[in-house]
């Protein structure tokens, strides 16, 4: 459901504010609207859409910023997970933290790009946080949700101008935070950004090398945060039929883990208990528990 449009950030590297122009917020009342219509319509799950949904309202000088959106949403009757994407760090205020402590439909899990782990790249990117505040955040979020929730991120690697130090800055962080998954990015210019005219373009060879040595320090993280859910019995909202096994259903925790297991095709489309029986890398495998059909 999206819920904004446009971007102000102007990261050195992006083009979305170029192509998309300025942020523009909808209407709460219009999204209330929609979110209502999506819930009779019998809808489990909404994903509240923008480029940065953390400064949703702010542009525009409505009353209600992002925090009081989530919380209007979570008295929705027949909604029964709320998610949102892409949240930008510098906007993280502690009012939508403190959601995840109050709201029970609030999924325990954010996708929060850090993109970098040195300052000094941060600063070329023109994100507007530091290594600190960021890890400061993932502090407060894991404070209010007593260690539960799951956090996702967004890394580019070679950037320009990027340093070994500056690398290993990133690899340190990422051993800190313990990501549960990331979209990774080796630097592509685009044109038309900033960062496509520095001079200081890392070699390809380089850029590769370097990923490779971040997936390594990725799987480890995603590995050690999935041995965790074995045991557990998860709630699951069933996707469909697995792309590898069409046998097999999949569909995802609140959590935002993928679980692969044997079911029934009238569970698609509903919330069904699951025990996690393996723990993979980048899925889940598990055996559903007893579930009534009238759901």
């Amino acid at each position: 459901l999206t819920i904004m449009y446009g971007c102000d950030n102007f990261c050195s590297f992006c083009i979305v504010p170029y192509v998309r122009g300025r942020e523009r917020s909808r209407e709460a009342s219009d999204i209330l609207r929609e979110a209502e219509a999506l819930a009779a319509a019998g809808v489990k799950e909404i994903m509240l859409l923008g480029q940065n949904v953390n400064s949703y309202g702010l542009a525009d000088g409505f009353d209600m910023d992002f925090a009081d959106l989530i919380y209007a949403v979570n008295e929705i009757e027949g909604i029964d997970r709320i998610r949102f994407m892409t949240s930008h760090p510098k906007d993280l205020s502690d009012k939508l933290i403190g959601a995840y402590r109050d709201c029970e439909k609030l999924a325990c899990h954010i996708h929060l790009p850090v993109q970098a782990g040195s300052d000094r790249v941060l600063k070329r990117m023109n994100r507007k946080y530091t290594r600190g505040s960021y890890l400061e955040l993932i502090r407060k979020l894991r404070e209010a949700t007593e260690g539960r929730i799951a956090i996702t991120t967004d890394i580019i690697v070679g950037f320009p101008g990027e340093t070994e130090e500056d690398f290993r800055d990133t690899l340190s962080l990422m051993e800190e935070v313990k990501y549960d998954s990331a979209f990774t990015f080796l630097y592509s210019p685009r044109p038309g950004t900033p960062a496509a005219e520095y001079e200081d373009q890392i070699p390809e060879p380089v850029k590769h090398e370097r990923f490779e040595r971040m997936r390594e320090i990725l799987d480890e993280g995603m590995a050690e945060n999935n041995a965790v859910y074995e045991g557990r019995i998860e709630k699951v909202l069933v996707e469909g039929p697995s792309r590898k096994n069409r046998k097999t259903l999949t569909g995802r925790t609140e959590s935002m883990k993928i679980v692969n297991f044997e079911g029934r095709p009238e569970m698609i489309g509903q919330i069904v208990p699951v025990r996690i029986t393996e723990a993979k890398t980048y899925s889940l495998v598990g055996e559903v528990m007893e579930w009534d059909t009238r759901q």
